[in-house]
């Protein structure tokens, strides 16, 4: 069933507004900020809608909704606008990598480093060899998503067990560039709450793969461009 116009401007301003606070939005919320027009009986019976096709769910009766993986996947492919990268934060990145760009395992641990400090999550890289590169595990403590321990502890165990990540990167088809993954399709326990994005990066003399680790309202908007960018970068550098 295709979404109406007003159902895609509402599961926008949800998503959005989730993406910010991680709390469940109601439609008291959305009627006063996000200046849609109609009425909150609409928002809400819209809501109702929006559910049932599954692209919203309920946690709690009294509770407002958050999306569910189709929802984030279709804001992703049909709702977001992706925002531009800034000169001086593109400036940044490619100094950053610059400073090591002589010696391959020193590149892979400044990309981790500096796609951490870009994205405020947990960054990940690897080489053929599957050598893990990590950076930024202190980033995802800060949100609400990893207060839980199992979760946490899930998560950060994925950087000494290779098979566990490697059932991440895998799911990056041979012809993509950038993969979204959210832990409910990997149906490993406590990883449901997050969110992978994942790309690859083909050197003349090394290929590989960087991740972004997080909660599953990552800040698509901005991480899709970042991620592009790191990965272009690692692609160009040739002499190594």
């Amino acid at each position: 069933m295709d979404l109406s116009d007003r159902q895609k401007n509402l599961l926008r301003a949800i998503i959005e507004k989730y993406i910010e606070t991680a709390d469940p939005v109601g439609s008291e919320t959305i009627e006063k900020e996000a200046g849609l027009g109609v009425s909150p009986a609409t928002i809400r019976n819209e809501m109702v809608k929006l559910t049932n096709l599954g692209y919203l769910k309920q946690l709690h009766t009294s509770a407002g909704r958050i999306p569910t993986s189709a929802g984030m996947k279709f804001y992703v492919d049909q709702l977001m606008e992706e925002k531009t990268l800034s000169l001086k934060d593109e400036v940044a990145i490619k100094e950053e990598l610059s400073e090591a760009k002589d010696r391959f395992d020193q590149l892979l641990r400044h990309t981790t480093k500096a796609l951490a400090d870009q994205t405020h999550s947990l960054a990940l890289a690897s080489n053929e060899n599957n050598d893990i590169y990590a950076a930024g595990m202190a980033n995802i403590l800060d949100m609400p998503e990893f207060y839980d321990i199992d979760i946490t502890k899930t998560v950060l165990s994925m950087i000494d067990k290779v098979e566990m990540l490697r059932q991440v990167f895998d799911q990056l088809a041979a012809e993509e560039q950038i993969k979204i993954l959210f832990g409910e399709e990997l149906g490993v326990p406590y990883l449901e709450p997050c969110g992978f994005v994942v790309s690859r990066y083909t050197m003349p003399n090394h290929r590989g793969v960087i991740a972004i680790v997080g909660p599953s309202r990552l800040n698509y908007q901005v991480i899709i461009p970042t991620m592009r960018y790191f990965s272009q970068l690692l692609s160009g550098f040739t002499g190594i």
